[in-house]
């Protein structure tokens, strides 16, 4: 058998698509090579749309007149007029929802002498609403022809030419939040049970520990402190069911393990 044998001097001719010997493809390209640049494309494209988002919702939230105020809701008010809540609240309509300052209204609402606090917020897409919690009157105080309503921390809440219904009188020397007497007799009013609350017509505080109460049948409750208000309470109304309480016109409940009468 004849074996066939390569010609001396000539190298085997490479097989079509193999690599040479420098790692090379067939025309000596590098297969790592990319043949083009995809991914920038898509960088540059992805970034455009995010750039494009973002001044979009910018534009939303402050230029457009989308998302701007509207309508503005007020909750809890009884003795402050909802136009004084809204201008102490400063709402300025046509402002951007997402420039409203909701603290400093609220802080702006808290100074006005009826409320205790306030709450802003805003209801998406156009609404401010404010929420108010009132100071609640407990007695009032007259004053050169003038009715003054005090809530129980002796801050004045509102003022008539006329006294109001329903509000017990308050006597002390000096009525407002910096008298220790008048802040205990006004503890005192705020914390009766509902029943002894609505036959109170009159609180008298010469100090802070002598606290007593004059009731609508004339009877005087001579209270003491602010403390043990529900035994107090609950052995005064027990004495008035008996025949020595009800003639008595002087109860001293100021200390709860001696009762008097007079």
């Amino acid at each position: 058998m004849t074996t066939a044998r390569p010609s001396p001097g000539r190298a085997p001719a490479a097989a079509a698509g193999s690599q040479d010997a420098y790692g090379g493809g067939p025309d000596g390209e590098d297969p790592a090579e990319p043949r083009g640049r995809p991914g920038r494309w898509k960088v540059a494209f992805v970034t455009l749309l995010v750039i494009s988002l973002v001044a979009l919702v910018g534009w939303v939230l402050l230029g457009s007149k989308l998302l701007v105020v509207r309508n503005v809701e007020v909750i809890g008010t009884s003795l402050a007029p909802r136009d004084r809540v809204v201008a102490a609240a400063d709402v300025r309509l046509g402002l951007p929802m997402v420039r409203l300052a909701t603290g400093d209204m609220r802080d702006r609402v808290q100074r006005l002498r009826e409320v205790r606090s306030a709450k802003v917020e805003r209801l998406w897409p156009a609404t401010v609403r404010i929420t108010v919690r009132e100071r609640v009157p407990v007695a009032v105080v007259e004053r050169a022809g003038r009715f003054y309503q005090l809530d129980r921390d002796g801050v004045t809440v509102a003022d008539s030419a006329a006294r109001p219904p329903r509000l017990p009188a308050l006597v002390a020397a000096a009525p407002g939040p910096a008298d220790p007497a008048a802040l205990a007799g006004l503890g005192v009013a705020s914390g009766l049970p509902g029943e002894l609350k609505k036959r109170l017509v009159e609180v008298s505080a010469p100090g802070p520990e002598t606290v007593s109460l004059r009731l609508v049948d004339g009877l005087t409750v001579v209270w003491g402190t602010g403390e043990r208000t529900a035994e107090k309470a609950r052995l005064l109304e027990a004495l008035r069911k008996t025949p020595g309480g009800r003639a008595a016109r002087t109860i001293d409940v100021s200390s709860p393990e001696v009762v008097t009468t007079r």
